[in-house]
């Protein structure tokens, strides 16, 4: 089974987010505005306790997330995704190193990029129309986060909740 482990933000965010991804995003129906911390991985139900567990742990040693998200951008010319860009901070990067090391090593398929897709799979003149006139406008969101998410795929290509650790040590297994 699939599984990934995401950060929500705080419903104004999402509802930002939603606003434009309703348009623009072709996963919108699949999975809520989210940063992703570990891309998907292929795990099985023997290995979801121990994930926990582990999950537990690295929650307890971290710390509450700030966020900021600062303007829109986008990976052009590698991918035409638009997105929310979320300031990298040492939080958030210590978090996703965690995620890809010991019980979680692996090389990331990515370069950590923090954001929140709000645009994909547009055609490349939908794509340059849209980005021109995002890009213009004024946004700015900071909120902490105290918590993030395991979550797991369905068939049917959508993700919901696992599990979900509490960060600062607020929770333990």
């Amino acid at each position: 089974m699939k599984y990934g482990i995401v950060l929500f933000p705080s419903k104004c965010i999402q509802d930002f987010a939603n606003s434009y991804r309703k348009r623009y995003d072709s996963h919108y129906a699949l999975i809520p505005p989210h940063i992703t911390l570990k891309y998907p991985f292929e795990a099985n139900e023997g290995q979801l306790k121990e994930m926990t567990k582990e999950l537990h742990r690295i929650a307890a040693e971290t710390p509450p997330i700030p966020i900021k998200v600062t303007k829109f951008s986008s990976f052009y010319p590698t991918s035409n995704i638009i997105y929310l860009k979320v300031e990298q901070n040492d939080v958030l990067k210590h978090l996703h190193e965690q995620l890809h090391s010991g019980l979680f090593a692996g090389k990331p398929e990515f370069a950590f990029v923090p954001h929140i897709t709000i645009g994909r799979d547009l055609p490349g003149a939908e794509y340059a129309d849209v980005y021109s006139q995002v890009k213009l406008q004024h946004v700015h969101f900071e909120e902490t986060i105290d918590r993030f998410h395991l979550l797991y795929q369905l068939e049917n290509g959508s993700w919901t909740v696992y599990d979900t650790f509490v960060v600062g040590g607020k929770e333990t297994v």
